[in-house]
C-alpha cells in the first residue's frame, strides 16, 4: 500500500487526475491525503467531490477554508461570493450526500503510526499536537450537530479574536480554533494571528513570521504536512514540514507526495480542463 498526498485541489480535478494516473494511484490498494480546499475558484469543483466521494474509503482528507465557505453558502446561499464555483454543487441532486460526507471530515488528521499530522493551514506554535486534537475535536462536533451547524457556520468569518484564550466561549471560541487551522499564515510565538497578509515569507508584518518558523513551536521536530499557502509554491525549509499547496488555481501546479518515499510529482494546472 501507498500513501499519498495531494495539495489544494480547490475544484482542478484534471490535474488531480493527471498525478493519480502518474503513481497509478488504485484506491483498493492506496490511500490519498488531501490537505483540504477541495473546492472553489476551480473549474470543476461538483466533478472533484462526486470523484472523491466515490472512493471516499480511500481518501482522508482535511477541511479547508473554501470546504467550509461552501457549507456555509450551502446553509445560508447570501455567503455565495463573486468569484466563487460553487453553484453547480449547490444545485446538484446529490449535494446533501456531498455536503453531509464534507462536514464529517476532520480539521486534523493525525496518523500514530507514521506520526505525521495533517492539516489545512497549520498548527498555531503554543500548541502541543494533543492540543491541537482536543481543540480540532470542539469544532468537528459543531459541524456534526444539526443543532449547533447553522449557529457556527454563520459565525465563523471573521479575524477576531486573533489569539487564542483558554476562555474564550461559544462561536468565538470555534472561530479562533478554525481561524487557527485553516486560515492562519503569520503570527507570533504566542500564536497571535495576521490574517491579511497572504504573500511569500518576506511579507510578514513586523513582529510576525511564518506559524512554522518560531523556534519555540511546540510541535517542531514532529511531521506536519499542509496547504493553503499558495505564496510558498509548496516550498518549505522547516525540517519535517511538507507545504504542498503549488497554486494550482491560480495556473501553477499541483503536486503530489509519495509520503513514506519522500518523492514528488507535479502536474501542470493552466489547461485544466472545464
Amino acid at each position: 500500500m501507498a500513501l499519498y498526498a495531494v495539495g489544494d485541489v480547490q475544484g482542478c480535478l484534471g490535474p488531480l487526475k493527471c498525478l493519480l494516473d502518474r503513481v497509478a494511484f488504485d484506491p483498493a490498494r492506496d490511500r490519498l491525503w488531501l490537505v483540504g480546499d477541495l473546492v472553489n475558484r476551480g473549474p470543476q469543483s461538483l466533478d472533484t467531490l462526486r470523484f472523491l466521494f466515490a472512493m471516499r474509503d480511500s481518501v482522508v482528507s482535511v477541511l479547508g477554508n473554501h470546504d467550509l465557505h461552501l457549507l456555509a453558502v450551502a446553509h445560508n446561499i447570501e455567503r455565495l461570493k463573486k468569484g466563487d464555483t460553487l453553484r453547480e454543487i449547490l444545485d446538484a441532486p446529490d449535494r446533501d450526500d456531498l455536503l453531509d460526507w464534507l462536514r464529517r471530515l476532520p480539521l486534523v488528521h493525525h496518523d500514530a503510526e507514521r506520526q505525521i499530522t495533517l492539516v489545512h493551514a497549520g498548527i498555531p506554535p503554543p500548541w502541543s499536537l494533543k492540543k491541537a486534537l482536543k481543540r480540532a475535536a470542539e469544532v468537528e462536533e459543531a459541524l456534526r450537530d444539526d443543532a449547533r451547524l447553522p449557529l457556527f457556520l454563520d459565525g465563523m468569518y471573521g479575524n477576531e479574536p486573533d489569539r487564542w484564550n483558554s476562555e474564550l466561549r461559544g462561536v468565538a471560541r470555534l472561530r479562533t480554533i478554525t481561524n487557527y487551522f485553516t486560515r492562519m499564515r503569520f503570527c507570533t510565538a504566542d500564536g497571535r494571528l495576521d490574517l491579511k497578509s497572504k504573500e511569500g515569507l518576506g511579507s510578514a508584518p513586523k513582529g510576525f513570521a511564518p506559524w512554522f518558523s518560531h523556534p519555540e513551536r511546540r510541535m517542531r521536530g514532529q511531521r506536519i504536512i499542509f496547504g493553503h499557502w499558495a505564496a510558498l509554491e509548496g516550498r518549505c525549509d522547516e525540517p519535517g514540514v511538507q507545504a504542498l499547496d503549488s497554486g494550482c488555481v491560480w495556473g501553477g501546479a499541483l503536486t503530489l507526495l509519495d509520503v513514506d518515499r519522500g518523492e514528488r510529482h507535479t502536474c501542470s494546472c493552466q489547461k485544466d480542463p472545464a
